[in-house]
């Protein structure tokens, strides 16, 4: 019995080492992307499924290898549901010390497997300088992201150490131009809660918003210091005018991480203690230039490089039916901002306005895509008509010059259609030359009056009307002059309306499961409505000063609480969507029942 249990096992064994042989071979390398100069880094190289030998290492520039390669094997067997599966890895440790700033490929390295030689990918490696605060002499002072001693909570947090940056793609465009604007949290702490307290301002601005889940995941060496980096907001810009634009700060309130030192029966252990501090960003400009004079006549404002198509759909025509001309802009800028081009089409057709589709997304530093516009006509008469030829202009930013695109016309050959009640078979090319009917003939039931009729009641109240009418036209202007004198009351009389407004755009967005979107609209959307109410303008708004105005204008604490509740939502869910758990649905309604509470108290 022992030796056929001995036999059974011996028999997985091999076949163990069958699976592990048979199953799909792979060499890959894997390191880290960024190091410090000065620290020490590993790289290792893994073969799996395969028991190979001569291996070669590559040659890592920047860095000296302190050892390796260090070899390790493992094996694996699994049963699953009787059937069996086999792995074995073999891993090459090699451990460096980054001497040298700079941006390095290193090589592949490789090995050879019965015969076969194997290659792993290449991998790119970042060697940070060191932070200034670590030279020689200054070991003691500053705080870095590698030295958790450092980060302790006898130190302040200062603005050196933890704070958010507005950084601009370009210091100077055309009007028009895409320019990239990217709001960056500097850190050299672990961050445990960020909330946005006020948004920056993008005046002068049309915004495409890129999607990010902010994380902590990336080195960035900035001014002689290294700071874990996160990108809070990252969208393209359209500038609208020429001149000096500028990006206002925003304030945020930001939680770190620091350490204290504490004794216990164990020795003396690191402690997380949470600090708050509130932090505001710089401003950012942008010289704005005017596109170049004199403009082609053809030009509508299209900037960036793009294509133009046209067709004509179907391809036979008949009177009194429906047709499509489309023209297609492709290409990349400001796709989603293009006018609709002017055709002039034949008199004999009745075109109804164009319609427009656009399918365009960001792309790199621009947005990419294209727009539809869809110019509907029903031909009225049997013929041959040309949709004549025409040109579509647009401004070429990196050649600074525009470039006209022709568009060729289309011939359209209309053929005899279904009768109509304006126009019957055999009538539709007669018609075109008939304007004027013929005299009605018969009895007129002509009648005579020799009445006076100045002396009637319905001669006077013809001079009595009008008079009213426009003494009440009158009182209405001189009414609606008065109110519209004072801003700040007609701000506040239509706070309801405009933000109803916002609340519908911010429901199409959840309506799309763009949450992003949403979130920043119902924001946009409450700090306007509490901007016109509480007649404060939205830069000096914050949730201080919130609640005192709200307490002071009538509102009880059961609504104040309400509304800050709903701001901290969304701005948690705005820059954490993965920890906040909120439903889009609720906060939508959250809002707009806000906004009525609000609406029917009484102001003091």
């Amino acid at each position: 019995m022992v030796k056929k249990k001995g036999i059974l096992l011996l028999l997985i064994f091999i076949l163990s080492g069958a699976a592990a042989v048979s199953g799909q071979v792979s060499f890959t390398a894997d390191g880290p992307r960024q190091v410090v100069q000065g620290n020490k880094f590993s790289i290792r190289y893994i073969l799996r499924n395969a028991e190979g030998d001569n291996f070669n290492e590559p040659t890592v520039e920047g860095a000296t290898k302190l050892y390796g390669p260090a070899l390790s094997t493992s094996y694996s067997h699994e049963w699953v549901n009787g059937k069996s599966s086999s792995s074995s890895s073999q891993e090459y440790s090699l451990m460096y010390r980054a001497d040298k700033a700079g941006t390095y490929t290193i090589p592949p390295a490789t090995i050879d497997v019965d015969g076969k030689r194997y290659t792993s990918k290449s991998l790119e490696i970042e060697i940070l300088p060191p932070d200034k605060s670590a030279s020689a002499g200054s070991q003691s002072q500053g705080v870095r992201i590698d030295d958790i001693d450092t980060q302790s909570a006898s130190k302040p947090l200062n603005s050196k150490d933890l704070f958010v940056r507005i950084e601009m793609s370009k210091q100077k465009v055309y009007e028009q131009e895409a320019v990239v604007c990217t709001i960056k949290l500097y850190t050299k702490y672990q961050i445990s809660q960020f909330m946005t307290t006020l948004q920056p301002s993008f005046d002068g601005f049309l915004i495409e918003e890129l999607p990010l889940s902010p994380s902590l995941n990336n080195v960035e060496h900035y001014n002689g210091e290294n700071y874990m980096v996160a990108e809070l907001k990252k969208c393209i810009l359209f500038p609208q005018k020429s001149g000096k634009l500028t990006i206002t700060s925003g304030n945020y309130d930001v939680t770190a991480i620091q350490y204290d030192m504490v004794r216990s029966l164990f020795g003396t252990i690191r402690q997380p203690v949470e600090s708050k501090v509130q932090v505001k960003s710089n401003s950012a400009s942008v010289n704005i230039l005017p596109l170049p004079s004199p403009k082609p006549a053809s030009f509508s404002g299209a900037v960036g490089q793009f294509s133009v198509t046209a067709n004509v759909k179907p391809d036979k025509f008949k009177t009194y039916e429906a047709a499509t001309y489309t023209y297609t802009v492709s290409g990349s800028g400001n796709i989603k901002y293009i006018k609709a081009p002017e055709i002039h089409f034949p008199s004999q057709f009745d075109v109804y306005d164009p319609q427009s589709t656009v399918e365009a997304k960001p792309s790199g530093s621009t947005v990419k895509g294209s727009t539809k516009f869809e110019y509907t006509f029903i031909p009225q008469y049997v013929g041959d008509y040309e949709i004549p030829s025409s040109e579509f202009t647009y401004f070429d930013p990196s050649a600074t010059k525009y470039v006209t695109i022709n568009v060729p016309g289309q011939m359209v050959s209309v053929a005899k259609g279904v009768a109509t009640a304006a126009a019957p078979v055999g009538k539709d090319i007669e018609l075109q030359n008939k304007d004027i009917l013929h005299i009605k003939t018969g009895d007129l039931s002509l009648s005579k009056n020799h009445g006076m009729y100045i002396s009637s009641f319905a001669y006077w109240l013809w001079y009595i009307i009008p008079v009213l009418v426009l003494l009440s036209i009158m009182w209405y202007y001189r009414k609606s002059l008065k109110e519209r004198s004072n801003i700040q009351m007609m701000k506040t009389k239509h706070a309801n309306k405009v933000a109803k407004k916002r609340l519908k755009q911010a429901k199409a967005f959840m309506q799309a499961n763009d949450s992003n979107k949403f979130y920043a609209e119902i924001l946009k959307a409450v700090w306007g409505y509490l901007s016109d109410k509480l007649s404060i303008p939205v830069s000096e708004l914050n949730k201080e000063n919130i609640t005192s105005e709200l307490e002071r204008f009538g509102a009880d604490e059961v609504a104040v609480g309400e509304v800050i509740a709903i701001l901290d939502k969304c701005e948690f869910a705005q820059y954490a969507p993965e920890l906040s758990g909120t439903d889009m649905n609720e906060v939508y309604e959250e809002a707009s029942e806000m906004m009525n509470k609000l609406e029917n108290t009484k102001k003091r």
